[in-house]
């Protein structure tokens, strides 16, 4: 019994495996443990974890290595541009510098020869004879010195058109001869490298006036002073003797001669003084020395600006308008012309040549041979390589003959 139990088993487990030999064999499926359907569970779980964290900490890595590498790239960029920056700035503070320093030479320059000496101031010492026999307060001759109008031994006092005030200074004691001495006469005359006297002047001049109680109040006033050597009794006489004298650019001054026509006068020392009375842009230039500094080296700076400029524009991009610019623009009425007469020339050429076709003949093949060639299957038909006297006539002239 035991036997057929056995063998109904092994049967129905036949039946159910193997088919009539065509079937796959099909096994039982049976669940894994509970324990281990845990533990499966969890290894997957765990692997799928370890997986998102690898794959999350690569996508970190990647956007790292991207975000570095852009900031690298920013970072050269900007070293290249405060590069090329900062050697513009120190190219264009060299230049700017350049243009200043040039500006400030030609300003100078200008000043130097365009405006004249001011104020020249020489000291004037008279000579006079003592050969003769005369008293103590009367001298031989007139008081006389000659000036040179000459400084540096190669540069004239005086520029040419240039008008000055001429006057001389005397500084005369107030002693008893010169208040009993009155007017004097003063004279100057001015002479060329030859000797030739261009201009000459004279005028009148004295001491001034001052009464004996005037006079004794002042002694008694100053009297410390007077003592002490700190004082003098003495007057400054100032004789103007050219008010708007200009030298002769053919016959410029080189000297004068100035003569004190009086005998009996008695000087301590004098003065030649020379001063420059300007006008227009010379004017500015002594009154306003600053501001005229400032307006010239300006405007020097702002042209030398604007010829560096346009060198660089046009050592950069060939000038502001191209040389084929240029003659575009100059020649664009030519060009209009020229096309215009090419146009009218063309329509010309082209309604000649449609005249021409119209009026040429109409050449046909012979009508014949034309038709045997195509009944007979050939085209196009051959052409004899006779002359074209022996060629078929047109269409036109068989049909004329036949008629």
């Amino acid at each position: 019994m035991h036997t057929d139990v056995r063998h109904g088993r092994h049967a129905r487990r036949s039946d159910h495996t193997v088919s009539d030999g065509h079937r796959p064999l099909m096994y039982d499926h049976r669940d894994p443990p509970p324990g281990l359907q845990s533990q499966g569970a969890e290894g997957g779980t765990t692997d799928q974890t370890r997986t998102r964290r690898k794959s999350g900490s690569d996508a970190i890595i990647s956007t790292m290595g991207a975000v570095l590498h852009w900031v690298h790239d920013v970072a050269s960029v900007t070293l290249l541009k405060a590069r090329r920056t900062l050697l513009q700035a120190a190219i264009l503070f060299c230049v700017l510098l350049l243009l200043l320093w040039v500006s400030v030479f030609l300003y100078g320059s200008f000043y130097y020869s365009y405006m004249p000496t001011v104020s020249f101031s020489t000291p004037v010492h008279f000579f006079y004879t003592s050969d003769c026999d005369a008293s103590e307060s009367v001298l031989c001759s007139f008081p006389t010195a000659n000036i040179s109008l000459i400084k540096n031994e190669r540069d004239q006092v005086m520029a040419y058109g240039q008008p000055y005030r001429v006057s001389l200074e005397l500084e005369m004691p107030e002693s008893p001869v010169n208040e009993n001495l009155g007017m004097f006469m003063v004279k100057m005359s001015c002479y060329t490298k030859g000797g030739r006297t261009v201009s000459s002047v004279g005028r009148s001049t004295m001491l001034h006036y001052r009464s004996g109680l005037l006079q004794s109040l002042s002694t008694l006033l100053f009297s410390p002073f007077f003592v002490t050597g700190m004082a003098e009794q003495k007057q400054l006489i100032e004789v103007e003797l050219f008010s708007d004298y200009k030298t002769n650019a053919f016959q410029p001054s080189i000297g004068a001669v100035i003569e004190i026509m009086s005998k009996r006068v008695q000087i301590y020392s004098s003065q030649l003084r020379i001063h420059a009375y300007f006008t227009g842009v010379r004017y500015v230039l002594y009154n306003f020395p600053l501001t005229s500094a400032v307006i010239g080296v300006a405007t020097n700076f702002a042209f030398l600006s604007v010829i560096v400029l346009f060198s660089y524009l046009q050592f950069v991009w060939g000038g502001l308008l191209p040389p084929e610019q240029v003659r575009v623009r100059v020649m664009m009425g030519d060009n209009t012309r020229i096309q215009q007469r090419r146009e009218d020339a063309r329509k010309r050429m082209e309604k000649e040549n449609s005249q021409k076709d119209l009026g040429a003949p109409q050449v046909i093949g012979p009508a014949n041979g034309a038709s045997g060639a195509h009944e007979g299957g050939t085209w196009p038909p051959a052409f004899s390589a006779g002359p074209p006297e022996a060629a078929d006539p047109p269409v036109g002239d068989a049909a004329d003959g036949e008629e």
